[in-house]
Order: C-alpha cells, then sequence, then structure tokens
C-alpha cells in the first residue's frame, strides 16, 4: 500500500486525535495535555522520545534500518487566546482558548507520519526526527527547541526539514500550495514608550505632553515605509494598540503603542529595525521627551530552499495530481518561527487548504479568527505528504 492508502485507512483514528486537541487547547510553552496526548499517539513505534526542559516539546527520532541521513518534519502544536464561535462539530471547551490556527491538525499528521515512517522502517534508508512544538504563536518555541538540540537529536544535521501549515480560508480544499525563496515574512513587534511630564490639560505649556509627540511617531513611521524603502522589497507597519491618558482634562506622563513589522528580505528585516528606532528617536527629541523601545518577538524571513520547494512540488504532482499543486507567486504576510529552522537546514514550508467542503474558501474565515473553521478530511493527505517526503528524501519511494 501507498502512503496515501495507508493514511487513508487511519482516517477516524487520526480524527480521534484531532478533535482531542482541539477540545482541549493549550497556550504558549507549556502544553502538558497536549503532549500526553502526542506521547500516547505514539506509543507503541520504535521511536528514541526525548521531551524539552524549557517547554513541553516532544521530540522523536525513527531510525531506519538502512543507513543514509536524516530529514526533520515539524509540526506546532499551541492553541491561541480566541474564544471558539460558529457550528463546528467539535468545539473548543475551554473559554478563551482555541485552536484557530489549525495547529491541532498539524499534530495529527505529524503523528500519523510517524506511524506511516514506522511501518516502512525496514526500507527506510537513514533516520526522521518529528518535531513536536509548543510556542509558535509568539513564543519562539522553535528557537527553544534547536537550543534544546532537536537539529542534532539523530546524531547529524538533516539535510531537509519540512512543515506544513493548513489555511481555513483562500485555497480550495486539498490545495498544496508553496515556493521557493520567501515564504513567509519576517515579524517583528516594537514596543515604544514615550515619557513626559504631566499636568493639567488647559495648561499644556506647563507640561511636556507625550500624546502629539506619539501621534506624530505613528505618522512618520509610514512616512519612513514609503519614503525609506522599495516597494518591490516590500515593508508593512501597523501601530495596533495606543494607551495613554486617564481622562479629557490631565496630561499624561507617559504614551505607550505597540507595532507589528512585516518584511520579505533579509535587508529590509534588519534596516527597518534600525529605521525605526532612529524616527522614534528623532521625533521625542525634536519635542525634548524620552522615549524607550524594545522588540520583545522577531521572526526572521521565512526562506524555502529551492530545490526542497522543486522537490515538494514534484512530489505532489506525482502523488496527488498537478491540479492539486500551485506555486505560491508572492510570499504569505504571516510569520514563522519554522523559519528559525530554515535558517539552519535547507528547508520548505507548504500550506493546504483546509476549508470545509460547504464553505466558499472565498469567503470563509481566515486563520485565528473566531469562527476559522478546518476539514478534517485533510488530515490523510497531510500526514501522507509528511511521509512522502521525509521516505522520498531518503532513497525510499513507497508510493
Amino acid at each position: 500500500m501507498s502512503f496515501r492508502e495507508s493514511a487513508a485507512d487511519m482516517r477516524d483514528e487520526l480524527a480521534r486525535l484531532r478533535h482531542a486537541l482541539h477540545r482541549e487547547p493549550e497556550l504558549g510553552l507549556d502544553l502538558p495535555r497536549t503532549q500526553e496526548k502526542v506521547l500516547a499517539a505514539l506509543s507503541g513505534l520504535p521511536l528514541e522520545v526525548r521531551l524539552g526542559e524549557r517547554l513541553s516539546s516532544v521530540t522523536a527520532v525513527l531510525r531506519g534500518t538502512l543507513p543514509g541521513p536524516t530529514v526533520l518534519l515539524r509540526g506546532d502544536m499551541d492553541a491561541l487566546p480566541v474564544s471558539e464561535r460558529g457550528d463546528a462539530e467539535v468545539t473548543s471547551t475551554l473559554e478563551g482558548r482555541m485552536h484557530a490556527c489549525g495547529h491541532d491538525l498539524h499534530t495529527t499528521m505529524l503523528a500519523g507520519a510517524a506511524h506511516l515512517l514506522a511501518a516502512r522502517r525496514d526500507r527506510l534508508a537513514g533516520n526522521v526526527i518529528f518535531m513536536f512544538q509548543p510556542g509558535e504563536e509568539g513564543h519562539l518555541g522553535a528557537k527553544f527547541m534547536i537550543e534544546e538540540g532537536v537539529l542534532d537529536a539523530a546524531g547529524e544535521r538533516p539535510v531537509a526539514a519540512y512543515a506544513l501549515h493548513v489555511i481555513s480560508s483562500v485555497l480550495p480544499q486539498g490545495m498544496f500550495i508553496t515556493r521557493g525563496g520567501p515564504m513567509m515574512a519576517a515579524a517583528d513587534t516594537l514596543i515604544v514608550t514615550v515619557r513626559g511630564a504631566g499636568g493639567h490639560g488647559s495648561a499644556p505649556h506647563r507640561a511636556k505632553d507625550p500624546i502629539p509627540a506619539a501621534c506624530e511617531m505613528v505618522l512618520a513611521l509610514q512616512t519612513m515605509v514609503t519614503r525609506g524603502f522599495d516597494v518591490f522589497d516590500p515593508v508593512v507597519v501597523t501601530v495596533g494598540s495606543f494607551h495613554a491618558g486617564t481622562t479629557d482634562n490631565v496630561i499624561p506622563e507617559e504614551a505607550r503603542f505597540e507595532v507589528t513589522i512585516r518584511s520579505f528580505s533579509a535587508a529590509s528585516h534588519e534596516r527597518v529595525r534600525e529605521r525605526a528606532v532612529t524616527v522614534v528617536e528623532g521625533v521625542a527629541a525634536a519635542h525634548g521627551l524620552e522615549v524607550e523601545t524594545s522588540f520583545p518577538m522577531s521572526y526572521p524571513v521565512t526562506v524555502n530552499d529551492g530545490a526542497e520547494a522543486d522537490f515538494v512540488g514534484a512530489t505532489v504532482r506525482e502523488v496527488y495530481g498537478a491540479e492539486r499543486f500551485v506555486t505560491a507567486p508572492q510570499p504569505f504576510t504571516g510569520a514563522e518561527d519554522f523559519s528559525l529552522v530554515c535558517n539552519e537546514v535547507p528547508s520548505a514550508f507548504v500550506a493546504l487548504g483546509a476549508c470545509p467542503s460547504d464553505l466558499d474558501p472565498g469567503k470563509a474565515a481566515y486563520n485565528h479568527a473566531p469562527e476559522a473553521r478546518f476539514d478534517d478530511a485533510v488530515l490523510p493527505d497531510g500526514a501522507a505528504l509528511y511521509a512522502e517526503l521525509a521516505a522520498r528524501r531518503l532513497g525510499l519511494a513507497a508510493s
């Protein structure tokens, strides 16, 4: 049987695991219940399993009986602080928490791939590292797993790494998409705190009002983008949070705003961080105010290796048909900490359409929305593609 046929036989088992994960979503780096479910799903397989020290990660190594290199497969496990809405058959039982980005599907697919590959271990020429990762949603779980040795878990660095990510809209169900080069944006969170001197709203000359200066900074950051960066190497700056003051007639001592910055090349990623700080410091100096900046979160650009992206495309076309694959015309504006793996290993990040068949993908709720829905029907194909990529990269064509 092919991987695809074997995965189809696992459909009900995969759905049960995904539903269990979806009902009990966990946030950040500490996912004890999720980790337990993953370990239970892997129980009985010939795997070398190691748990994370600073996070609830699971690293599992499958060693083929034939000599060969190592390949890594990544599945993220954490949910989002979102209250689920809608009419999905299976919903979160925990208020304010939801698998709104489909990580429950990724985890399930990766566990399924472990079963598929373990069943063919006697013909596997090399090793597979299964990277079950917490903390993708803004907690840099990949960074911690790399620091704890996930890339060296098999005794040698992988020659390739692959990650799948489902999308709840835009893509038709079952469609795979990737591209060589930049696949996902770099993302930075910039926090700016402007400090002045408080006073009475009727006498602003006796205070140092931080609000007008902070507002000027917001506008100056937009001008910085349009006048300082090439339109063909885009940068996106969005101020999503602005807080200052307590009432209308009191000038506050402090104003604070938070910015998300997206870029698509290493050069722009580095330069926009520097320029943003220069801009806000310049405005603060012009008004005689103090300013403090910090970047608490930063993801680099997710850059797919060209050869690995081509390999993914060829594999999908052969296994699922040419109509199931499309080359992305441009990068996605979301960000991924799989980018940290891409910086170390030739990699490919692949998206899979998981919009339910009864919804129009052009109108369905997108990832991170409270109404986002993902169809269990894609679980077997995702698991099979993980397995196909690893097996073919290691020299086993089981299809």
